[in-house]
């Protein structure tokens, strides 16, 4: 059966039901630590976006007010108690099924201490991933703090007029709480995606294709399983491979949609959709939701023809992970960015410019919808693989002006995160390194040397309280580059 291979090559498409159900039922068939089935079809066509996990996510939510009517006391009698009420519970339904989580809604606002005792007890026995309170009354802080020791992770909504700073200040900055206090409902848009994200990250099995052993694990905290298998295991497969429709269109795509094509000769572009089919039959053999594998390794040792640069770009743009050089911590990082932001991120090298005092963050492979998935993609040029002069990678250009984000985990536990503002991209030649070279000015970093990490995750927006709210409510360490210069 004919399908249109080339747009599904550049553009997201959604995760069906029935797809989400058949990439989880393979998870769990895949016995763990055994050799794959065989390959199969390798002329079968794989539907890249099912590998995204999408489990089931569950949020109760309750309004914690005192007994209106109001007579003075914020948020004053003036306010439209039932009205705002009922609003903000509209809002909270169209936010919860655009990020696909269930939320299930009290009937009745809580409006004593027997309401919130009898509240905490139910939240107790249900045990969903997350509880969201919304306060319509300055004096019942007291009671979001008696359902936040639930021990469930706690989102607290208070619109403005609903809170001094003494009433925030302590309880926002505790391990498993959440406190929003804005008129921005996009704030709890982006809460539901961390209780999402959590939940994605446990339902994942990231395939580390490296070096010559079988074993499995699971990550702490993070709950991610990892399962290695042998490097040989990609490009054995990847020289069966044959060229099929879905290879010729995909390569025409990636052709057609370059702004430019510098060095790619055709049979470059034929290579790397054979690479981009290779990696989805591997993830499919495995059992697995995302990969990285020794790339480098492979390219050094010339086991393939190709890198798997303009593969990654695919992936990645419809939000599956690809990670380069086999690198966990990179990875996790890709994954991060994909699941809380539903934006492509970019694993880098990070370069300091000394005479500009900017970060030049490079790599060969990135994608374009840097954006968000749900939206149009940056411009790339085709180009061949810097480091050997092989295969196509993409030359991404990002948009000047633009705020971005840098993260990069130190095993599950600890993240590094730094913000910055692109200035520019590199072209190669005249510099040398990665294709796509973007020039970044840091925010509070006063030294490019010092900024920490590498193979650091570099996305689009000013996401430093986002992911600061994620770390703090599932207990991961935060360090800052000024903090420690």
């Amino acid at each position: 059966m004919h399908r249109d291979f080339a747009s599904h090559a550049c553009c997201l498409s959604g995760v069906s039901r029935r797809s989400f159900m058949a990439a989880t039922g393979a998870a769990c068939l895949a016995p763990r630590g055994a050799a794959p089935a065989d390959a199969g079809d390798l002329g079968e066509y794989i539907d890249l976006a099912s590998f995204r996990p999408r489990p089931p996510v569950k949020i109760v939510s309750a309004v914690a007010r005192h007994t209106p009517p109001y007579w003075l006391g914020w948020p004053g009698t003036a306010y439209d108690v039932e009205g705002e009420r009922a609003r903000y519970g509209r809002i909270f339904a169209d936010i919860a099924r655009k990020t696909g989580v269930d939320l299930a809604a009290e009937e009745k606002p809580l409006e004593s201490d027997a309401d919130v005792n009898a509240f905490v007890e139910k939240v107790k026995a249900a045990k969903p991933h997350a509880v969201l309170v919304m306060l319509q009354h300055f004096g019942v802080w007291h009671w979001a703090d008696a359902i936040s020791k639930a021990g469930i992770p706690t989102i607290i909504f208070s619109p403005i007029g609903m809170a001094f700073t003494g009433h925030v200040r302590d309880i926002s900055r505790r391990p498993g709480i959440h406190v929003i206090s804005s008129l921005d409902t996009n704030a709890v848009a982006q809460a539901f995606r961390m209780i999402r994200a959590k939940e994605q990250f446990a339902a994942t099995q990231l395939l580390v294709v490296a070096g010559g052993e079988r074993k499995e694990n699971v990550l702490e905290l993070l709950d991610t399983k990892v399962k290695y298998v042998p490097r040989a295991s990609l490009h054995e497969l990847f020289a069966r491979m044959p060229v099929t429709d879905e290879v010729r269109e995909v390569a025409a795509a990636l052709r057609k949609n370059a702004r430019a094509v510098v060095e790619p000769k055709p049979d470059d572009f034929l290579n790397s959709a054979r690479s981009y089919t290779t990696a989805k039959r591997l993830m499919r053999m495995e059992g697995a939701n995302a990969i990285t594998t020794d790339c480098l390794g492979m390219v050094s040792s010339r086991a393939v023809p190709t890198p798997p640069c303009m593969g990654v770009s695919m992936f990645l743009d419809a939000g599956v992970t690809y990670g380069c050089e086999a690198d966990l911590n990179g990875a996790l990082g890709l994954l991060f960015v994909s699941y809380l932001f539903d934006k492509s991120g970019f694993m880098n090298d990070p370069v300091p410019e000394t005479r500009r005092n900017t970060l030049i963050a490079a790599h060969c492979s990135c994608g374009t919808k840097l954006n968000g998935f749900s939206e149009g993609p940056e411009p790339y040029i085709a180009r061949s693989h810097s480091e050997s002069n092989i295969g196509v990678c993409p030359q991404v250009l990002w948009r000047e002006h633009m705020h971005v984000t840098m993260v990069n985990f130190r095993g599950p536990r600890e993240l590094i995160l730094d913000t910055g503002k692109v200035v520019g991209n590199i072209d190669t030649p005249p510099a040398g390194g990665c294709r796509t070279s973007v020039e970044l000015a840091m925010d509070r970093v006063r030294d490019c040397r010092d900024v920490l990490g590498f193979h650091q995750m570099v996305f689009y927006g000013d996401h430093r309280r986002d992911v600061e709210a994620f770390c703090q409510l599932y207990g991961i360490k935060v360090v800052n580059s000024d903090a420690q210069a």
